[in-house]
């Protein structure tokens, strides 16, 4: 019987059958690498899908980008809602990697801004990993970055038992050992707080709290409490608590790594005075002592990620612990995990290059003495490390490139859509205005008005981030709803964008390359690509057939390629595309099949991304509406007259609770 139940109105059609099957086929005969060809509505997400019920064994999806990711992580929610499918991306909204540029002689320090919601997702994908087997991740390439031993990750686990002997003192100590922070304020995950004779705990990978009472001496109760209403949820009889950080170094490691630092501090100091680096040495000496300082204080050092090799005991050279390493193998050590890359012709070149440019930065740091050479461990895994630690892998893509081509032992055609859908229609018109036309802006604007009269989207793309910028302030001068969508964007950003546009809050969309692989928006009927006759990346074959693919899933979808010349690579895509146009007529002809509009409900990762206050806020208004008649005055009043009771009582924890629930009350007021 398989992990997964699959839920869902709709069976197979068109070339997914046959997709499926062959697939399955390929896994079952132990081919390491397949590839799904699937045009754009075709329904490749639906086809993975129906292969995962079917395999049956943990998946890692690897998406080339955040927004896509959180597209595809809420898609496999709503196939798999009762297995845990989890998102995995990058925790930084903001990152400056530390890095010195030799020519100005200017040393810049890593910042980064942390978003603390990702980093619980992070937790609750490598909990699920360690619990679960029917676990699906849907990752961008961050995967490949390090993130700490998973076995130490595991063996540090604290599980608590109803009846399990054990006092207040005891709890606490065991978790701040295991790196959770105590807190009199609000719970945020990885925290915890005492209360009387209880402990209050948000585990890093949640947004509930847990109570335990262990007023005797022992855990009496384990209650789940919602954080904000304080409604008891459950009352488990055990929970499992993982570490509230992924690197984890035990003390007597620690031990061992400080040691090793130092020892690789002194060869690399000779080094540097042999060779009369002198002023390289004597900041490298200052640096590294006073991190190595901060470690045997305090455990930890701002950049320590720099030391990981020696604290994760690896030789040199060797390739860092990264989310791979938390899925299950085999007892001889081979995956025994379906990798599934979306969007490969760009994933893997995205995966490929990360390497490259880590070691060009870190080189440089460790050449003038600002890091040891160590530091040079820290880093994403190379190509070849990441290919023998994925297992067997599908690829899919409405545009393989050349190295699935060459790795694949099957490739599967997924051409027909079981919607009956075609290709849009293609149309060049000029970029530059001439005679009674207007150009490519004053033209895209009409074409886009009669689209959204119709109650359709329309989407432009253009070749640059402050282009997209200004055209959006222009749309809108033009009485045009428009937003920009582009990579300084933040992550929960876009998608909450992408969302707004499908629910018609804005009517046009403009972007650069996000708008191409994999968003799925059957809103949009019209899409302008601007300056479509300028050769590079953006306007490349691949490119755009990618980006003529967003209109493909709208039965009225057609494109206008804004060009003063017909490059090879426009020949190309629109050779490409009336080629499956051609496919997909015949099909509709003889099934007689009428093309209809995909109808996909509206809602996003984001859904389940809220923060705790706005779903606790729902359920506080669900249990007091029989209360309060749903006199929402009168429950805010009551809620004042709490909060102004516990500040009399000196219970200023309970008015800090108080006084958020009213905050986020009056926001709906």
């Amino acid at each position: 019987m398989s992990i997964f139940t699959l839920k869902s109105k709709f069976k197979p059609a068109g070339d997914q059958p046959v997709a499926i099957k062959e697939l399955l086929s390929g896994l079952k005969k132990g081919y390491k690498h397949q590839t799904l060809l699937g045009v754009t509505g075709s329904g490749k997400t639906f086809t993975m899908a129906n292969v995962l019920k079917e395999w049956g064994k943990p998946v890692l999806v690897i998406a080339h980008n955040k927004t896509l990711a959180a597209q595809l992580a809420q898609e496999y929610q709503d196939f798999f809602p009762n297995a845990a499918v989890h998102y995995f991306v990058s925790y930084y909204d903001y990152y400056q990697p530390e890095a010195y540029l030799p020519v100005s002689d200017t040393y810049i320090e890593k910042d980064a801004a942390i978003n603390e919601e990702i980093e619980r997702l992070r937790h609750a994908s490598t909990t699920a990993l360690l619990t679960r087997p029917d676990t699906i991740i849907v990752a961008s390439v961050s995967c490949i970055y390090g993130l700490g031993s998973p076995e130490e990750y595991a063996k540090e686990n604290l599980l608590l038992k109803v009846g399990q002997k054990m006092d207040r003192s005891d709890l606490i100590k065991s978790l701040i050992q295991i790196y959770y922070e105590r807190t009199n304020a609000d719970l945020t995950p990885g925290t915890f707080r005492a209360v009387g004779g209880a402990v209050e705990i948000m585990p890093p990978s949640e947004k509930e709290i847990f109570r335990l009472d262990l007023s005797s001496g022992r855990v009496d109760e384990i209650e789940k409490v919602d954080a904000v209403s304080r409604v008891i949820l459950d009352h488990p009889q055990n929970i499992i608590l993982f570490p509230a950080k992924h690197f984890i170094t035990p003390e007597k490691e620690r031990a061992r790594a400080m040691a090793a630092i130092k020892e690789e501090l002194t060869e690399q100091l000779k080094k540097f005075e042999k060779s009369g680096k002198l002023l390289e040495a004597e900041r490298l000496k200052r640096r590294t002592n006073y991190d190595l300082a901060m470690i045997k204080e305090v455990g930890y050092t701002n950049g320590i990620e720099n030391y990981s090799r020696h604290l994760s005991g690896r030789q040199a050279g060797g390739a860092p612990a990264t989310l791979l390493d938390y899925f299950p193998h085999t007892k001889g050590g081979e995956p025994d995990f379906l990798t599934i890359i979306d969007e490969s012709h760009v994933t893997i070149p995205q995966v490929g290059g990360m390497y490259a440019g880590d070691q060009s930065r870190k080189k440089t740091l460790v050449e003038y003495g600002f890091r040891l050479p160590s530091a040079q461990d820290n880093r994403p895994l190379k190509f070849s490390e990441f290919e023998a630690r994925v297992g067997q892998v599908i690829y899919t893509s409405a545009t393989p490139a050349s190295y699935e081509a060459e790795h694949s032992e099957q490739v599967v055609e997924q051409i027909i859509r079981p919607t009956g859908l075609v290709d849009p229609e293609l149309t060049v018109k000029p970029v530059a205005a001439k005679g009674v036309y207007p150009g490519q802006i004053k033209d895209f604007i009409a074409e886009a008005e009669i689209e959204i009269k119709k109650g359709y989207r329309a989407i432009a793309t253009t070749l640059t981030k402050k282009m997209a910028e200004d055209l959006s302030v222009f749309l809108r001068e033009k009485g045009i709803k428009a937003e920009y969508l582009h990579s300084e964007v933040k992550t929960l950003d876009r998608i909450t964008i992408l969302t707004d546009f499908r629910r018609g809050k804005f009517d046009c969309l403009v972007g650069v390359n996000l708008l191409r692989e994999g968003l799925d928006l059957p809103e949009v009927s019209f899409i302008g690509i601007l300056d479509a006759d300028k050769e590079g990346f953006l306007r490349s074959d691949v490119s755009l057939i990618q980006t003529i693919g967003r209109a493909a899933r709208n039965a009225a979808g057609r494109v206008t390629l804004y060009a003063d010349q017909i490059t090879g690579s426009m020949e190309r895509a629109m050779g490409e595309t009336n080629r499956r146009r051609a496919i997909q007529l015949a099909y509709n002809k003889k099934h007689k099949i009428t093309p209809q509009t995909i109808i996909k409900k509206i809602h996003d990762i984001t859904d389940s991304l809220q923060s705790e206050r706005e779903r606790a806020v729902r359920n506080l208004l669900a249990l007091d509406n029989a209360a309060y008649g749903g006199n929402l005055k009168k429950l805010l009043k009551e809620k004042e007259k709490q909060m102004n009771e516990a500040v009399k009582d000196l219970d200023f924890e309970t008015a800090a609770i108080l006084r958020d629930e009213i905050k986020e009350l009056t926001k709906i007021k």
